[in-house]
């Protein structure tokens, strides 16, 4: 909502907002959201520039861009020409590549625009270091808290992760409503837990090759428990998915469905799910570590 509610402002003058997202997920689930609030497609007034893909035209005032874009973008035109103001979103996942290139904006800012405003975001940060770093004013929302009960259900003997996770699945859908949220740490384990899951949930409760419901056989007696009466769907969601496959787990379940969605840690922060009520965590993600010695 920030970049819309700014797009008119007096001291933007037409120029352009740069909004800069950690991961390609977020960048694209930003930029759908806008242009949605807009009435119009992609690529109109809010578009998005991520590595291999991008979606700008003429019309563009707002790009929503992965980090490492701003950074070539500073490096090509060094004023930030037409850029009237960078937004940094989600700026507590603190990677290099963001912490570069708000120290180069600042330095543009410093240097040759001083007019460039820039504005860091977070629902997460420790906002007043960071706003005696930029000595700027730091504006916040208290939002809302909801009661959140935490459970470690133990792994059995001998009792792999995905069977584990497929337990605790099962379990989290029978005493919850709305779907659950699995974090697993990258695309060979979601695929594993995803088989796992094919296998023990009952074919009548899922969703089919095809996305259709498939009905219990004649003679075949379903649980009696209102919740499992839904169809179930489970739906990954990592960075290498289609942005079709991405949109899908972003997209509300429809009437009388229910998603068990099998995500990387880019559900952790970056993006939002709707209709989640219960999360299992793995425990588990991959991170990269600089080794000195190889």
């Amino acid at each position: 909502q920030v970049p819309l509610a700014l797009l008119d402002a007096p001291w933007l003058a037409g120029q352009k907002i740069v909004m800069l997202e950690p991961r390609r997920i977020a960048a694209r689930a930003a930029a759908q959201f806008m242009a949605q609030q807009l009435g119009e497609p992609v690529g109109r007034t809010v578009g998005y520039r991520i590595r291999f893909e991008s979606q700008v035209s003429a019309a563009t005032r707002i790009e929503v861009v992965t980090e490492g874009i701003l950074t070539r973008l500073i490096q090509a035109d060094p004023e930030l020409a037409g850029i009237g103001a960078i937004i940094f979103d989600e700026f507590h996942e603190r990677h290099l590549a963001g912490d570069l290139g708000a120290a180069l904006a600042l330095d543009v800012q410093a240097t040759l625009r001083p007019e460039l405003r820039l504005l860091l975001m977070s629902a997460t940060l420790d906002g007043e270091r960071v706003a005696a770093w930029l000595d700027a004013p730091r504006i916040t929302s208290p939002g809302r808290s909801f009661p959140v009960r935490i459970e470690h259900p133990p792994a059995r003997a001998q009792e792999s992760l995905e069977h584990q996770l497929a337990r605790v699945t099962k379990q989290a859908l029978a005493e919850n409503d709305g779907d659950v949220l699995v974090f697993l740490p990258g695309r060979r384990e979601i695929a594993r837990a995803q088989a796992v899951l094919e296998e023990t949930i009952s074919p009548w409760e899922r969703v089919a090759e095809g996305r259709e419901r498939v009905r219990p056989e004649p003679g075949v007696e379903t649980s009696s428990n209102p919740r499992s009466q839904a169809v179930i769907d489970i739906v990954p969601l990592h960075g290498e998915l289609s942005l079709a496959d991405q949109q899908l787990a972003l997209t509300p379940a429809e009437p009388g469905m229910r998603r068990i969605v099998l995500a990387t840690n880019v559900a952790e922060s970056s993006i939002t799910l709707p209709g989640i009520r219960a999360v299992i965590d793995s425990g588990l993600a991959r991170e990269p570590r600089f080794d000195p010695n190889s």
